[in-house]
């Protein structure tokens, strides 16, 4: 986490090094980029990995329901910040403060380091080895195979949704109306985190997963129905605070059913394959919004918001098609792998 997290601040020192020089390219810029994520890609497996750790299976859930209202956070008070800093000053005071907040999340990430007492084992072998370590112990569990296709065809519809509400809202509505609904939607994301945060699952994973993903997915086919701000606002508000729920429960199936010496391989296993739903979305919902608008004639506004609510009605279905699959109920059970060393010996 420290490696990661720390060094990807080069990237983002690089783009302002650029920018003080006398202005950063769109080359320079992806260059930056690109060393920041290729950094930051080791801190999400790592991060994961260091929950299980740090707490007991009982209090996955709620651990989960914070992180989900971290993230939430940014969406409702990161956007307000940055546009008042913008009327003061440039871009370049908004990376300045990027690049102090890599000393605050080292620092946090050694603080946290002290307090994990385990011993790990330390990871030998080859790359290939390891990452075949990874695949093996999800290939073994064919319920979190079907959790990946899950989170892999949940990216996918999210990516739809993330490529498309803007230039579907924006033929109807104003950039600044734009703002204010995406905080009213990221609203539902906060309320649905405090409340994990707080009081958690205990039980029913499997089946509040589903009926969460099932709701979602109608909820979000709702943004498409109507051209009209209200409408818009009060179904992505309802989608976004189904999305926690559905997280939180594959977050806690996942982690109760990995090994801890190996939960950073097959964590970042999980991360690479689900994120591969975001890029079948990017390339295939421009296309398909400005075809569908072409054939309806009614413009890409109105492509967008069909491809919406087709992706919406296939995540209802998917949640439909998952119910009678045994495996994943299979999850649930006790968690076959605890912080007990010797549930782990015996996997």
């Amino acid at each position: 986490m420290m490696i990661g997290d720390g060094c990807s601040a080069l990237g983002i020192i690089y783009i302002l090094i650029c920018m003080m020089g006398g202005g950063a390219s769109l080359s320079q810029i992806c260059i930056g980029i690109t060393i920041s994520a290729v950094f930051s890609a080791l801190l999400e497996p790592s991060y994961r990995a260091t929950i299980t750790d740090l707490l007991t299976k009982e209090e996955f859930s709620k651990a989960n329901g914070l992180v989900s209202l971290a993230g939430s956070a940014r969406y409702l008070f990161s956007p307000v910040i940055s546009g008042f800093l913008l009327t003061v000053s440039d871009v370049k005071l908004l990376l300045l403060i990027d690049i102090c907040t890599f000393f605050l999340t080292v620092i946090g990430a050694a603080v946290v380091r002290k307090s994990i007492t385990e011993n790990k084992k330390k990871a030998e072998g080859s790359f290939a080895d390891n990452f075949r370590e990874g695949w093996q112990v999800i290939s073994k569990r064919k319920g979190i195979k079907m959790l990946i296709l899950m989170s892999s065809l949940i990216t996918m519809f999210m990516g739809v949704l993330q490529v498309l509400v803007e230039p579907m809202f924006l033929s109807f509505s104003d950039a600044k109306t734009l703002g204010i609904a995406e905080t009213v939607c990221a609203c539902g994301m906060l309320v649905s985190a405090l409340y994990l945060g707080i009081r958690g699952i205990k039980n029913n994973y499997a089946k509040t997963m589903l009926f969460s993903l099932m709701l979602g997915g109608i909820f979000m086919s709702g943004f498409g129905l109507v051209q009209n701000v209200y409408v818009c606002a009060v179904f992505g508000f309802l989608f976004f605070l189904m999305l926690p729920v559905t997280n939180n429960c594959i977050d806690y199936l996942a982690r109760t059913n990995i090994p801890s010496q190996t939960q950073g391989r097959v964590w970042g296993f999980i991360g690479t394959l689900s994120q591969m739903g975001y890029v079948a979305a990017y390339a295939v919902s421009g296309v398909a919004a400005d075809e569908l608008g072409r054939i309806t004639g009614e413009g890409v506004g109105k492509g967008a918001a069909l491809v919406i609510m087709i992706a919406g009605i296939m995540m209802a279905a998917t949640s439909l098609a998952m119910l009678p699959v045994k495996s994943i109920r299979e999850l649930e059970g006790v968690g076959k792998y605890e912080k007990d060393p010797s549930a782990e010996a015996a996997g």
